[in-house]
C-alpha cells in the first residue's frame, strides 16, 4: 500500500514537472532554495565588557558635546544682550545731556517775565514727557538730595561743613543719577555734609593775636 502510494506521488512529481516544461520551454528548472540562516558571531565576556565601555565613552562624549554646544548658544545670546544693553546705555546717557541742561534753565523761569514763564511751562510738559519715556523703559532718576551718600550712586565733588547736615547727608545734587532697572548708568555728583573741624585752644589763640 505504501509503495503504490510512494509512486503514485512521484508520477505527480513528474507530470508537474513536465507540464512546468512545457509551459516554460526550458528544461532546467530552479526551485527556490531554503533562506540561509545567519551565522552566530560568538563574543567574549571580555569582548562584550569593552564593546558596553566603548558605548558609554560614546554617549559620554556625545552628552559633553551637546551641554558645550548649548551653554555657547546662551553665551552667544547674553554677549548680543550685553551689547544691546551698553549700546542703549551709551545712547541714554548722551541724551541726558541736554536733558540736564533744559532741566537747569527751567530752573531760572520763576523769576521772568510772564511771557517768558508761559513758554517755560511749556518747556516743562516737554521735559516730564521725555522723563515718563524714559521711565517707560526702565530709566529712573535718583533723588540723592537729604540722602545718605552712597559710594555705589553717588559721586562726592565737594564735602561741606555744616552742622545743618548730619556727616554724610547730601547737601546738594548737581548732576542727577539715574538708573537702567538695576544697573547705574550715570552716578549722581553730589555735594556731602561733614562735622566742622574743631579749632585747636592754641590755633584759636594765635587767630585772636593776629587779628
Amino acid at each position: 500500500m505504501v509503495d503504490k502510494d510512494e509512486e503514485q506521488i512521484k508520477q505527480n512529481v513528474e507530470e508537474d514537472l513536465s507540464s512546468t516544461v512545457e509551459q516554460t520551454g526550458e528544461e532546467n528548472v530552479e526551485f527556490p532554495s531554503a533562506p540561509n540562516h545567519p551565522k552566530q558571531v560568538l563574543v567574549t565576556d571580555e569582548e562584550l565588557k569593552a564593546l558596553k565601555k566603548e558605548a558609554t565613552e560614546y554617549k559620554d562624549k556625545y552628552l559633553r558635546l551637546l551641554a558645550d554646544s548649548e551653554n555657547a548658544r546662551k553665551r552667544l545670546q547674553k554677549e548680543r544682550q550685553e551689547i544691546s544693553r551698553y549700546a542703549l546705555e551709551n545712547m541714554v546717557v548722551d541724551f541726558l545731556k541736554p536733558l540736564d541742561n533744559l532741566e537747569n534753565a527751567l530752573k531760572f523761569a520763576q523769576g521772568m517775565s510772564d511771557e517768558v514763564k508761559n513758554w517755560a511751562f511749556g518747556f516743562q510738559m516737554i521735559l516730564t514727557q521725555f522723563k515718563d519715556v524714559l521711565a517707560s523703559n526702565g530709566i529712573t532718576a535718583l533723588e540723592s538730595q537729604g540722602t545718605f551718600f552712597d559710594p555705589h550712586l553717588h559721586e562726592a565733588i565737594e564735602m561741606i561743613e555744616t552742622d545743618s547736615y548730619a556727616p554724610g547727608i547730601i547737601v546738594e545734587e548737581n548732576v542727577r543719577g539715574y538708573k537702567m532697572g538695576d544697573r547705574m548708568i550715570r552716578p549722581a555728583r553730589v555735594k556731602v555734609a561733614k562735622a566742622i573741624s574743631a579749632i585747636d585752644p592754641q590755633d584759636k589763640s594765635e587767630l585772636n593775636e593776629n587779628n
